[in-house]
């Protein structure tokens, strides 16, 4: 039996299928045709044994034309099926597209809540799964359970005029006991396929994350960890596929029984109505010809039903991702972003996480256009929670902020992430070429500023040194690249969106003193008549600041230029002290 959310993944398909409605209806028109072709080759073939056989008469000539007509109708089924199906191809194989799409950029539209709880390779073998199911079951559910319930009730109606009604009632009667039999077994059996599904995201996910952390993994000499949990999933894979296995060979065996029985039966009636001189050896051929014509798409009816309950089961998985809420929606009245001067204000921000534990208290501040502003304190201070919601990852559970004066609850988060560019902690870049990763700032950029954006960044050079160039791989997450190199790049990316808001988080905290000098050397170039929002760690990177803003456990504790701060001897003195201390002990031992 189909579930509700079987009968919404079907008619969730609907659209998709009807936009292409004259290309199905014309289809269908090919499928009925198809299937009174070969519901009339049977009767050809009855004709053509009958003028054949000497008890029928007492001239036996040869049955051209019924023999022909057998060849023509034969071929007619054939060639209506094949144009059937070439004419549905685009209708099956644009609506895996356009569903696909659909997902995919729901998916980038949820929330970086989602996102960072999300496993990446179980959300992925879903969608692939997915994406087959629906092929699948476009293509078996019309053009095989349609047709063969079409034929049956065909041949039904044929044997019921033309025969004893009990041929009609053994193959009805056979029909019915073999769906109720497989529908019964086969929902039985989706508990299997379902733990099966479920366990092979699992494994997938294990086996990518691995693969991702490789460095990790062999930093810390966990293979043999990494392969007993990935074997383990996997065992529990093998038990639920053997029991899958072993209960669709249960299955298979006893529509088999139901079949033969069937089979056997009529066999036995018509062989008898021949002795008996009631039926001719035509309709003997009829019958058999019928019953194995409906009995073998029946035993495909049977395994294209299951394979439509699996691709079900399948979609399931992938469909739940659409019932997954956006977290933050623009307004229904939002309108772009303006961006005048660049000017960043924060009016008594609270922001949790989750409601018992607050990240943000009374956060206020602000940024005057070109000018710019530092955030420091310990970890877990809520500093680049603060940009999450610049960017409206998140939105504040109190308060508002404001770029030129214009809440940015109210405007489009296209135009609002639009106006800011950031150069991050961990600069992840996408496994493809140095120029893709550039560009990726401003994709419709010519060359010539791709290349200026680099030379900026002091970047150009090295890659120019590269056997290929802007055309070299940089590895998955930029793996092939040093820790400098990829914020250079990150820095040309930013130089190239050219946005009215600069964020550096972190932008130096991974790197050397030499590669934090140079870095922070191309922050200046970059930020320059910008609006600037730096979240440091290291205190030195930011003694130019115009303000710089101590947090600490979620409130501003101090605010101030260097100078100012240091004079107060409070928190960010005792850092800057830290530090000192440390780049002293460090230079010691060098």
């Amino acid at each position: 039996m189909k579930t509700p959310q079987d009968w919404q993944a079907i008619r969730s398909l609907f659209p998709f299928i009807w936009q292409f409605k004259g290309r199905v209806l014309f289809a269908l028109g090919l499928l009925l045709l198809a299937k009174l072709a070969n519901v009339g080759v049977p009767l050809a073939l009855k004709q053509a044994v009958d003028a054949l056989d000497p008890q029928q008469q007492d001239i036996i000539y040869l049955p051209v034309m019924m023999l022909v007509a057998y060849g023509v109708l034969r071929l007619a089924s054939s060639v209506f099926s094949e144009l059937r199906d070439a004419l549905f191809a685009k209708v099956i194989f644009h609506s895996v597209r356009q569903v696909a799409t659909k997902i995919f950029r729901h998916l980038h539209r949820l929330s970086l809540r989602f996102h960072l709880q999300r496993q990446t390779g179980g959300i992925s073998r879903d969608i692939e799964r997915g994406s087959r199911g629906i092929s699948f079951l476009l293509n078996f559910m019309i053009f095989n359970i349609v047709p063969t319930l079409v034929e049956i009730a065909l041949v039904s109606v044929i044997l019921l005029l033309n025969y004893d009604a009990i041929f009609a009632l053994i193959t009805t009667g056979t029909i019915l006991l073999y769906i109720i039999y497989t529908l019964l077994v086969t929902e039985w059996r989706m508990r299997f396929r379902r733990a099966m599904n479920e366990m092979d995201s699992k494994a997938n996910n294990q086996a990518i994350d691995s693969l991702l952390n490789y460095e990790t993994v062999k930093y810390f000499n966990n293979e043999r960890l990494e392969l007993s949990q990935y074997d383990n999933k996997l065992a529990s894979w093998e038990h639920a596929a053997i029991r899958n296995q072993t209960s669709l060979s249960a299955l298979n065996i006893g529509q088999g029984i139901i079949i033969a029985a069937g089979l056997t039966a009529l066999m036995l009636l018509a062989g008898q109505g021949v002795v008996a001189g009631e039926l001719t050896l035509g309709d003997l051929v009829l019958v058999n010809a019928y019953l194995l014509q409906l009995y073998l798409p029946l035993g495909f009816l049977g395994f294209v039903y299951r394979e439509i309950r699996h691709s079900l089961a399948d979609m399931e998985r992938m469909f739940s991702l659409m019932e997954q809420q956006q977290e933050i929606t623009d307004a229904e009245d939002a309108v772009a972003l303006k961006v005048l001067k660049g000017q960043v204000r924060f009016e008594h921000v609270d922001f949790a996480y989750q409601p018992e534990r607050p990240i943000l208290r009374d956060i206020n501040f602000e940024v005057d256009a070109g000018r710019k502003i530092a955030i420091v304190g310990a970890s877990g201070s809520g500093k680049s929670t603060i940009v999450r919601l610049l960017y409206r990852f998140y939105d504040p559970q109190r308060g508002r902020i404001l770029i030129d004066g214009q809440d940015i609850g109210t405007v489009t988060q296209h135009s609002l992430r639009q106006a800011i560019g950031i150069v991050p902690q961990d600069t992840v870049l996408f496994n493809d070429t140095i120029y893709h990763n550039i560009a990726y700032g401003r994709p419709e950029a010519t060359e010539e500023a791709v290349i200026n954006a680099a030379k900026q960044a002091h970047i150009h050079r090295f890659i120019s040194m590269l056997p290929d160039g802007y055309q070299t791989l940089v590895g998955e997450r930029g793996l092939k690249l040093s820790g400098g190199e990829k914020q250079r790049i990150a820095i040309a990316r930013t130089l190239l969106k050219n946005p009215a808001i600069v964020v550096f988080d972190e932008a130096t905290s991974a790197l050397d003193s030499h590669s934090e000098q140079a870095i922070v050397q191309e922050m200046l170039a970059v930020s320059r008549y910008k609006t600037t929002l730096v979240i440091a760690h290291r205190l030195s990177t930011i003694v130019d600041a115009d303000t710089i803003i101590v947090m600490d456990e979620g409130q501003i504790c101090e605010r101030g230029n260097h100078a100012q701060l240091l004079d107060k001897g409070g928190h960010y003195a005792a850092m800057w002290a830290l530090q000192q201390q440390e780049n002293r002990f460090v230079e010691s031992q060098q």
